[in-house]
């Protein structure tokens, strides 16, 4: 029901505006995907988001999921060894003509983001019947 289009990979320099830059990092975020009767559902590993640093966008049958994660270094020390590496998140999905769109639902907990991707009426099964002549 939902397919991968693209991975993302890049590393870009971002600038503060104070003159200090930080390499940005834009991960793949790695999903699991279940289905269970009518329904469809994408879990995403985000963890550094929160619910409001996170956007998905649907546009046409194309979701796209967006995270971005702020630096976490306390105030008032500086960072002298990194081991963790800190990135935004991206990815992107084509989803089949059976997802109705309108019913998509998204939870986030405690770094997963979960999408509930409903198949549409008009895509389930039909009986039809035979009669006789």
């Amino acid at each position: 029901m939902a397919q991968e289009l693209a991975q993302q990979g890049s590393r870009e320099v971002a600038g503060s505006g104070n003159g200090a830059e930080r390499a940005a990092v834009t991960f793949t975020p790695a999903v699991d995907i279940f289905e269970k009767g009518e329904t469809t559902i994408i879990m995403a590993d985000m963890p550094g988001t929160g619910p409001d640093d996170i956007d998905l966008t649907l546009e046409r049958r194309v979701l796209t999921l967006t995270g971005r994660v702020k630096a976490q270094t306390p105030e008032g020390f500086r960072r002298v060894s990194s081991e963790y590496r800190e990135g935004d998140y991206m990815r992107v999905f084509t989803l089949s003509d059976e997802v109705d769109q309108d019913k998509i639902k998204a939870d986030f907990q405690n770094g997963v983001l979960r999408l509930e991707l409903p198949r549409a009426a008009e895509s389930k099964p039909k009986k039809i019947s035979v009669k006789a002549a």
